[in-house]
């Protein structure tokens, strides 16, 4: 592969204003690519007073959408797509990374605007997805554009190929593995074997992140561990009134620590004794279970496909059937019971991370990138610029 240092122009669809795994996943990857000498710059929506990283060029504000499960802030129109022809004029790049082209945002109308090296990112994994199936016909033809797809997991690699056709490379989502290891743990996070800590994180007005699971199974786990305290990170009032009146008696063993910084959930998941994924579905890959492992954190996790590959089929996490609260109550307490069993399930899961790491990653990145632009150079398409008349 070439050490030539690369132009990367990389697009999001999604807006910064609430960023989310896939806005992560673009920053984390500019910085990365920064960082072993290459130039990259985002394009992404965000609100002009929205603090973003130094690699992000804000494209404006955002219009939030009920899309694939979720509710996302995206940007589209023709004051986007003037945003869009700008920064691809000025940025010359010598590739075009495009995450989530088939959703209705930024990402689309670069792939609508731009000629030359394009690469794709798919992080969507679903058994049948509308939003493919309306954008498909409409892009059809500029999907040809593209000389590299990637996608995230064999989730959302299955996802892409039923829907689209073709096939991708999978390349796992990054994290700063060595990061999360180093962070410092907080006593007051800290558990005690009469007390331990089960944290959960993600949007808690959001059914599929599975908050009423963890609520389900809660009155169980504090039958058999009474001091066991909850800890709960992520926004979202509704879920949080919900759950409270769900729990009842049991409200008092939760804590709800609202929205927390990279630095902070870092040492959360340094700290506690267990980390609990109750997703019920949606999740091309788990990038917060590969955190909480790097971090040292024991993982109980719903079965899903993606969920199963990253803790490498149960090996380096407890599993429990998705949406069995009894099954996840189960699973929490076998692994407080066995520390010994869970202990070497950490330890399997500190190796495993590895594959993870933004080092190996970026480097599989970045030999798709010097494939996409040998063959733009071969066809006289690089570096990228804008289609004439658009």
């Amino acid at each position: 592969m070439s050490t030539r240092p690369l132009r990367v122009g990389i697009v999001c669809p999604y807006s910064f204003d609430a960023p989310g795994g896939v806005q992560f996943h673009v920053r984390d990857l500019a910085q990365a690519l920064v960082a072993q000498g290459h130039e990259a710059s985002v394009l992404a929506p965000a609100d002009e007073d929205t603090p973003v990283p130094d690699v992000v060029t804000p494209a404006g504000r955002a219009v939030p959408v009920r899309y694939n499960g979720s509710v996302a802030r995206l940007a589209f129109g023709p004051r986007a797509a003037a945003r869009v022809r700008r920064w691809i004029d000025a940025g010359r790049f010598d590739v075009l990374h495009l995450h989530e082209p088939m959703t209705p945002s930024l990402s689309m109308l670069a792939l609508w605007i731009a000629e030359g090296p394009v690469v794709a990112t798919f992080h969507t994994a679903q058994v049948r997805s509308r939003a493919l199936q309306v954008a498909y016909p409409l892009l059809r033809q500029s999907l040809e554009k593209i000389a590299a797809r990637i996608a995230v997991s064999e989730d959302a690699r299955r996802t892409l190929v039923d829907h689209l056709g073709g096939d991708a490379v999978v390349i796992p989502n990054g994290v700063y593995v060595d990061t999360f290891a180093a962070a410092p743990a907080q006593d007051r996070w800290r558990g005690t074997p009469a007390a331990p800590t089960i944290a959960f994180l993600g949007r808690l007005d959001e059914p599929r992140k599975g908050l009423e699971v963890l609520v389900a199974a809660a009155p169980r786990i504090l039958e058999k561990v009474p001091g066991a305290r909850f800890l709960v990170a992520g926004r979202g009032d509704a879920g949080r009134q919900a759950a409270e009146a769900a729990l009842g008696e049991h409200a008092a063993s939760f804590e709800w620590l609202g929205g927390i910084s990279d630095e902070d959930k870092a040492a959360l998941l340094g700290s506690v004794d267990l980390y609990v994924a109750p997703q019920t579905g949606g999740e091309s890959f788990g990038i917060v279970l590969v955190e909480a492992m790097s971090a040292g954190a024991a993982v109980v996790a719903s079965d899903l496909g993606a969920f199963r590959r990253v803790l490498d089929d149960g090996c380096a996490g407890r599993l429990f059937r998705t949406g069995d609260a009894a099954d996840l109550a189960d699973q929490v307490l076998a692994a407080l019971a066995d520390p010994e069993g869970t202990h070497e399930r950490r330890e399997r899961a500190t190796a495993f991370v590895r594959r993870f790491d933004w080092s190996a990653v970026t480097a599989q990145v970045l030999a798709v990138y010097e494939m996409a632009v040998a063959a733009g150079e071969a066809i006289g398409t690089w570096p990228v610029h804008r289609k004439a008349g658009a």
